[in-house]
């Protein structure tokens, strides 16, 4: 050991202090290099795994990468009982229920334990849901659906669950002023359609013409937008036959049957729509013997009817009263004078309507200055504290009431 020549005369060489380790600090910086090596190892195997994550907001993504990709992230809802293949079981799931009519008229519901169906866990829901999981939303449920040889009719699930709330789009629930807005035609023209879908806020509602082409595309980027859907029927006007709506309207000559026929067929061209408007109609809404089976059918299949309010005579809100059909009308059409002026004005007067009663509905075509007037009005009316709220968040719904 060398001399310290500092160290005063008679002393020996002076030690060095000896550092004490902080484990603290030691164990800091172990965890530090683990995580980094960690982080290391996840990006470099996201960056290179055979099957790398989906983006299902991409237009071209195809309806199967959409399936697969929610199937990741969601288990599917199927028969069984292994994981990933559960069906909602139902609140009265595992119970054997007996309804038992009494002398006096009444019914007796008598519930007693079953085995349940099925050897997997039971998943039981909530109850129905307003709204579609935006990752599914270019997709029909299937327990929605009922294959027929007029095409894919929406029905009532085996939970309740109505297509109306399955494919709603949600909205706050806060009971301000509120408007909607159904911009109808889509599907006749196809610059006309796209320029809709993607020029016109999401809150807007967006009809198909029943006779329009390439709808089941046009439906799922509509979808994927985030707009809720209405399908469109032609029925009879009054002045039939010199306004013909087309070969498969709904006439008072042709009768129940074939007129069920064609609404099953125009029903059948798109799925995830939450009701049906009508396209013309004056006569046929007028006509109780006619209307009657149709408005029995939508509330059969869960479906809401908006009547476009262009005929004074309709019975369409009396009959769906009487057979519990969630039932809208229309307060105005906003083009019927096509120039921007005159679209604002009736904007305006809507704005007015719905300031007063608390609600409005307008309704307008796939014009290129409609669109292009009601996509820059609602933005100014929004910072006026109005709510764009889908047609089926302001329809007299009788579950509701």
């Amino acid at each position: 050991m060398g001399t310290d020549l500092n160290a005063p005369l008679g002393q020996g060489p002076k030690k060095r202090p000896t550092r004490k380790r902080d484990p603290r600090r030691m164990f800091g910086y172990a965890f530090l290099g683990i995580f980094t090596l960690a982080v290391a190892g996840l990006s470099g195997w996201a960056a290179f795994r055979p099957d790398p994550l989906l983006r299902t907001s991409d237009p071209a993504t195809s309806a199967e990468a959409i399936k697969a990709a929610a199937e990741v992230t969601a288990p599917s809802v199927k028969p069984g009982g292994a994981a990933g293949s559960l069906r909602q079981s139902g609140a009265r799931s595992g119970a054997h229920v007996e309804e038992i009519p009494t002398d006096d008229g009444a019914t007796v519901t008598k519930y007693t334990p079953r085995s349940r169906d099925g050897d997997g866990p039971a998943l039981i829901s909530a109850g129905p849901m307003r709204g579609q999981d935006p990752r599914m939303a270019a997709l029909p449920n299937e327990d929605l659906i009922e294959d027929t040889p007029q095409g894919r009719l929406p029905i009532v699930g085996p939970d309740g669950l109505r297509p109306m709330d399955q494919y709603a789009r949600p909205w706050s629930g806060a009971r301000g002023t509120r408007i909607g807005l159904v911009v109808g035609g889509l599907g006749l023209s196809q610059t006309g359609t796209q320029r809709a879908i993607h020029d016109l806020p999401p809150e807007v509602t967006l009809a198909f013409a029943a006779a329009g082409n390439s709808l089941q595309r046009w439906m799922q980027d509509a979808r994927r937008d985030g707009h809720e859907l209405l399908l469109q029927i032609p029925m009879e006007p009054f002045d039939y036959p010199d306004n013909d709506p087309g070969p498969h309207a709904l006439l008072l000559s042709r009768g129940a049957t074939k007129n069920l026929a064609k609404l099953h067929r125009s029903m059948g061209q798109i799925t995830n729509y939450t009701g049906i408007m009508n396209y013309l109609g004056g006569r046929f809404l007028s006509d109780a013997d006619a209307l009657e089976p149709v408005m029995r059918d939508l509330g059969k299949r869960g479906l809401l009817f908006l009547d476009d309010g262009t005929s004074a005579q309709s019975l369409s809100g009396t009959l769906s009263g009487a057979v519990g059909v969630p039932h809208g009308f229309a307060d105005l059409v906003l083009d019927s004078e096509l120039s921007r002026n005159a679209i604002l004005r009736k904007l305006d007067e809507l704005e007015r309507v719905a300031r007063r009663n608390g609600t409005a509905i307008g309704v307008a075509s796939a014009f290129d200055e409609s669109v292009a007037t009601i996509a820059g009005w609602m933005e100014e009316a929004g910072g006026r504290g109005i709510e764009f709220v889908g047609i089926s968040a302001l329809v007299n719904d009788p579950q509701q009431n």
